[in-house]
């Protein structure tokens, strides 16, 4: 055989000749990769910017179909006019308007919001715009993330002090927690904000002849300093300037509204003035307990750990240096916690699959080749790390998956290189350089072609739409940028390494080497030891106790390999892998003859044929669930609360109490505790009435104040500490408990969100014009699914109701303009009676407060007081002061509104949404049933339109993208691959195994009945397409080298081309058996930590000696089915890689012989 080189790969060869840079590049990689492992922010799931603008509107006293007509309906019809707009939803309510639009990904985000901002102005400025207190409503356009209106933890402070005192304390951390960068605002619960309220007794305002006008014209006159210009003087110029403003509330009371003849009305004779809280709009308890919270939320893109330990720092100073010693202060519902171990489990199973693989690589190369492929994982990773961190990602549960998918596939490129410059070396007695020059010259464009071939799968999924595809996006891209990192290190830094150090034979190390190391890192890891033993109890002492620990442990493993795995790795590679190697060759001698190839894929074929049809029966007898989003163990379940709108906060309050009490008896019952009474199941119950009780999942961007709303959060342990018990117990044991209990209120028990918010799994979207026509068809369409008793529906419920109950005044207007009043008047004085009008500004310590007038408590609240009250005016036809009742020239009626009416695309919408039951998770189950159920609905549904949307509407979106995705890349795979051979029939080959590697996934699927996750299995499918093609690649194109040589080779000049192609296969599966095996072996292993829940905290290990082995997690909830269907997909692909590929080649090669085709 001939050693002289006959090609080189130029970038290899150049990296061979200059190895001094190749090390410094080396060396930068490991420095910039360790410090972008330990400056990337952490964060749970990765952040998303949707293309999504709000506008809100508050326009106080108006009822939910004001709204609508005045501020709701000419904004959208100003929206209608701007592109790329993918959906608009809006919801009028008492007060308030809130239009959201979606845009598609056409248009930036900055861009989106300024088109959105014009529009806004061009409509605001019309004349005929709403005005509030003689100004203008002004809409606020807005950017909102989903992240920045989720609390990263709650502060809680509470003790035996008012309100008032306690809104004090919380105000000065406040103060400090919003100065920090990475929080965006930390808004007070439990406690209200101040103002100056002017109480108007309405009986002495009468008396004396006094309108709201006097007493708001005398405080607005009264309470005000102005500059009145400049004066010379002595060469001088002075300032004058009046003083006016008031400094005491209580100076209000001297203000002068009437004056007559000498008889002098003071405003404290017809009405009260106090500094006080303004009315409850919220309430927040602490396990049971009123506390005054703090909801912290952080600003987009910041890290969410840095922020909670900023945070715990500040509170920790407050406790020791400004509060007093019995005020409590607690942190709760901490996120930084939850996210800090996910990250560091997910860290963790990188570290196991690390050492699988690497003892794999062991037993497969031996030592030196092993860590030649071993050290492929460091490098690869380090390098991927600091190309993300300046991409600006942060180090999420995303991207820490997609460096634990790549684990066991990166090793793939560094196991061809060194193994072909092994070969070499071995079989052809090639020097190290020359057989890595070669040797990496054969395999240089295969591996490159692989390669891109497996980043071809993902590239569809970086065109991912929507909510959805942002938060999957990194997962791809993490993918192939470890994928190029670990192209990058086997042909530029493995061929390095491997022309400096690599040897056939695998020599002992000398003895007194091997005892000088040994002796040097157990004698430092003791000291290390030592130090962290004797030393106190910190972070530096337990991070010396895990340096000492892992020394001690390398040297005492340098020992068990020379005395026991060495051998045993031996033992492995020179007499169980060739019995390996003969034996399949024997296989292929025997399967590869006459129509055994032939029977091979048809049994193949029938195999995916028979696993459809298993899969889908398991599916229809519904012991195959289809999911969404993998179905997680909740962190955190709610209880939302609602009654009909109207409610008073009062009300509600009472009621929370009462679940409150519920939840606590379940949650602190016996089982949830230890022997110490010490809860291991639930951390806290925060509840919030009011304020802050929103569903931020569906609704981003509220700020009405919810009275009739309530919200209690019960936080779990994490996973580790639960015992066992699953926190989707605890949510159905309070769904029963909460059942029916209540009537008359709306409850909810749902738990925290997998992911970005999709919509409710249960969804029925009725839309039309006749808003009453539309709830009443709701309210029946309600009772006749719940009359079906459809398994699944946690509770039905409808968005909106006509349940609002609201006083209308009509006014007689013959007879108001007879006596010269109009609509408008009459409006003004019972709104300013009731809701009251600002009169001007009052400030204190840098803080400013309303000045509010208004009639006093027990006036405002008595409809006889308000409609027999004088509006008292001075007629401009004579001049004459004229009072005249209202009642006079106005009559009421009570009637209903909507709590609110929604909008979705510019047509009204009435929604009819439900959670699923505890136990249940394939929504698109439950869904059929009712659309079954719904065509025999009684009713006619004619003038309406039903759409099921929500999660499912996702789902099916979604679904088809995948789908796309999946045949996308496949299409990019196929192309890539005729680049590579040249022909057809390789490609064809290598596609086929691809959808037969489906076998194993559906299999699975069947023989479990395991949940089929559309996301995560379907990611699952792409990256096993990926996958599978590498093996067939470095196989085929190995057989062509091989077929083009013995061609060549004068020997087989007598042979037919059949034999030779036949030879060529049997050699080529022989030669890439190990590869192809360790591919497979390494992928599997990397991914097996997740795929079964097995979680070893490898820092505490070393540092603790306490290993932390437990089962389970998020991680292995939401991760798991993506790593159970690439391992069962990659198990059964090894096993058509090995067989039906070689049986599949020669088919093709005698059918192209039979019709007299041939190719080179």
């Amino acid at each position: 055989m001939n050693n002289n080189i006959e090609k080189e790969f130029s970038p290899s060869s150049w990296a061979i000749s200059n190895s001094t840079t190749m090390y410094v590049v080396m060396t930068l990689i490991l420095i910039f990769g360790i410090s972008s492992y330990f400056n990337m922010p952490r964060e749970d799931y990765p952040e998303i910017k949707e293309n999504l603008v709000f506008i809100t509107s508050i326009y106080p006293g108006n009822t939910s179909e004001d709204l609508e007509k005045l501020i709701t309906e000419p904004l959208e019809d100003k929206l209608k006019s701007i592109n790329n707009i993918d959906k608009i939803t809006s919801s009028s309510q008492e007060n308030f308007s809130i239009i959201s639009i979606e845009f598609n990904d056409k248009i930036g985000f900055t861009e989106a919001k300024l088109k959105v901002k014009d529009e806004i102005d061009a409509a605001v400025s019309s004349e005929d715009w709403p005005m509030f207190n003689n100004v203008k409503v002004d809409p606020n356009v807005f950017n909102l993330t989903f992240t920045e209106e989720m609390p990263i933890l709650n502060i809680n402070i509470s003790g035996d002090y008012t309100s008032e005192k306690l809104k004090q304390y919380s105000e000065l951390i406040q103060n400090d927690i919003e100065d920090l960068p990475e929080i965006k605002k930390a808004e007070i619960r439990g406690a209200l904000d101040r103002e100056v309220e002017i109480a108007v007794d309405i009986y002495k305002m009468m008396a004396a002849k006094i309108s709201f006008s006097d007493i708001i014209n005398s405080i607005q006159n009264g309470n005000i300093s102005i500059s009145a210009g400049n004066i010379k003087g002595n060469g001088k110029r002075k300032t004058i300037r009046i003083l006016g403003e008031i400094n005491s509330p209580i100076e209000l009371e001297s203000f002068v509204v009437k004056s007559n003849y000498n008889n002098s009305i003071f405003l404290k004779d017809i009405a009260s003035v106090s500094f006080k809280e303004k009315e409850v709009t919220t309430y927040a308890r602490e396990n049971g307990k009123a506390v005054v919270m703090l909801d912290v939320k952080k600003r987009s893109g910041e890290n969410t750990i840095a922020a909670a330990e900023k945070i715990q720092k500040i509170v920790e100073d407050y406790k020791a240096n400004v509060f007093p010693k019995n005020l409590k202060i607690s942190i709760t519902n901490d996120q930084s916690e939850l996210t800090k171990n996910q990250v560091t489990d997910l860290v963790n199973s990188i570290i196991f699959g690390v050492v699988l693989v690497v003892t794999v690589l062991l037993f497969f190369l031996g030592f030196r080749n092993a860590l030649f492929v071993g050290f492929a994982i460091p490098m690869s990773m380090f390098m991927s790390l600091t190309i993300l961190d300046n991409l600006g990602y942060s180090l999420n549960t995303m991207i820490l998956f997609g460096l634990i998918m790549g684990l066991g596939m990166l090793v793939d490129n560094g196991i061809v290189v060194v193994e072909n410059v092994y070969r070499l070396m071995k079989k052809e007695g090639m020097s190290r350089i020359e057989a890595t020059k070669k040797g990496i010259s054969e395999i240089a464009f295969p591996i490159i072609i692989s390669t891109a071939t497996t980043i071809a799968a993902f590239i569809p999924l970086g065109l991912w739409p929507g909510r959805i595809g942002k938060f999957m996006i990194f997962f791809p891209i993490t993918l192939s940028v470890v994928l190029g990192s670990s192209l990058f290190v086997a042909i530029f830094l493995n061929s390095v390494l491997v022309s400096k150090m690599m040897k056939i034979e695998d020599a002992n190390m000398p003895l007194k080497r091997l005892i000088r190391i040994t002796s040097i890192l157990a004698v430092s890891g003791v000291l290390f030891l030592m130090s962290g033993l004797l030393i106190a109890k910190n972070e530096t002492a337990e991070f010396c106790r895990f340096l000492g620990s892992i020394q001690i442990f390398i040297s005492v493993n340098f020992w068990i390999y020379r005395l026991f795995l060495r051998k045993m790795a031996n033992n492995f590679q020179l007499k169980f892998l060739p019995i390996i190697d003969n034996l399949y060759e024997k296989i292929l001698n025997k399967i590869l003859i006459g129509k055994r190839p032939y029977l091979i894929v048809f049994v193949s074929l029938i195999l995916l044929v028979f696993s459809f049809m298993s899969f889908g029966g398991s599916v229809e007898s519904q012991r195959t669930s289809i999911e969404f989003f993998p179905n997680e163990d909740p962190r955190q379940v709610m209880v939302y609360i609602q009654y009909p709108e109207g409610t008073d906060i009062s009300k509600t309050n009472a009621i929370a109490k009462e679940i409150e009490k519920d939840i606590s008896k379940i949650i602190n019952s016996k089982k949830y505790l230890d022997d110490s009474n010490y809860n291991f199941m639930v951390q806290n119950t925060i509840s919030q009435v009011g304020e802050g009780s929103e569903n931020p999942e569906f609704e981003l961007g509220s700020l009405s104040e919810m009275p009739n709303r309530a919200k209690i959060t019960t936080s779990f342990r994490d996973f580790k500490y639960r015992r066992g018990i699953r926190s989707s117990d605890v949510r159905k044991e309070i769904q029963v408990a909460l059942k029916d209990k209540y009537p008359g209120v709306s409850i909810s028990v749902e738990k925290n969100q997998s992911g970005p918010p999709v919509g409710y799994p249960i969804n029925i979207s009725i839309t039309g014009e006749d808003y009453t026509q539309l709830i009443e068809k709701a309210e029946k369409i309600t009772e006749f699914i719940n009359t079906k008793n459809i398994l699944g529906i946690e509770e039905l419920k409808i968005d909106v109701n006509k349940s609002r109950i609201i006083n209308l005044v009509h006014i007689d207007r013959e007879k108001a303009g007879e006596l010269g009043l109009s609509a408008g008047q009459i409006g003004q004085q019972l709104r300013t009676s009731l809701f009251g009008t600002k009169a001007g500004i009052y400030k204190e310590n840098g803080e400013d407060y309303d000045i509010n007038v208004r009639f006093n408590k027990n006036d405002r609240y008595s409809e006889n007081a308000l409609y027999d009250q004088n509006l008292i005016f001075r007629d401009p036809a004579n001049g004459l002061i004229k009072e005249i009742p209202i009642s006079a020239v106005t009559y009421t009626s009570l009637s209903r509104t909507f709590s609110k009416i929604k909008h979705k695309n510019f047509n009204r919408i009435v929604n009819i949404y439900s959670g699923l039951s505890s136990g249940f998770t394939d929504a698109g189950a439950v869904v059929s049933q009712i659309e079954n159920a719904m065509t025999n609905f009684p009713e006619d549904l004619s003038g309406i339109n039903i759409d099921y949307t929500g999660q499912l509407e996702e789902e099916n979106k979604n679904q088809v993208f995948l789908l796309k995705a999946f045949f996308i890349g496949l299409l990019l795979i196929f192309l890539l691959l005729i680049y590579q051979f040249n022909a057809i029939s390789r490609p064809v080959i290598i596609m086929i195994s691809i959808i037969l590697s489906l076998i194993g996934v559906f299999g699975y699927l069947a023989l479990t009945g395991n949940a089929f996750v559309i996301l995560m299995t379907m990611m699952g499918i792409i990256a096993l397409s990926g996958i599978v093609v590498n093996n067939g690649v470095v196989l085929l194109d190995y057989c062509d080298i091989l077929i083009n040589r013995k061609k060549m080779d004068s020997a087989n000049k007598d042979k037919q081309l059949i034999q030779i192609k036949f030879e060529s296969i049997i050699q080529s599966c022989k030669s890439r058996l190990r590869p192809v095996l360790l591919t497979a072996i390494t992928t599997m292993l990397s991914l097996m930590p997740l795929a079964i829940g097995l979680n070893i905290n490898f820092y505490t290990l070393f540092s603790n000696f306490n290993p932390s082995i437990w089962w389970g997690g998020d991680n292995f909830f939401f991760w798991g089915p993506l790593a159970t269907t690439v391992i069962s997909g990659l198990f059964i692909a090894t096993f058509l890689t090995l067989f039906v590929v070689p049986s599949l080649f020669l088919m093709i090669e005698k059918f192209k012989l039979w019709i007299g085709i041939r190719y080179r």
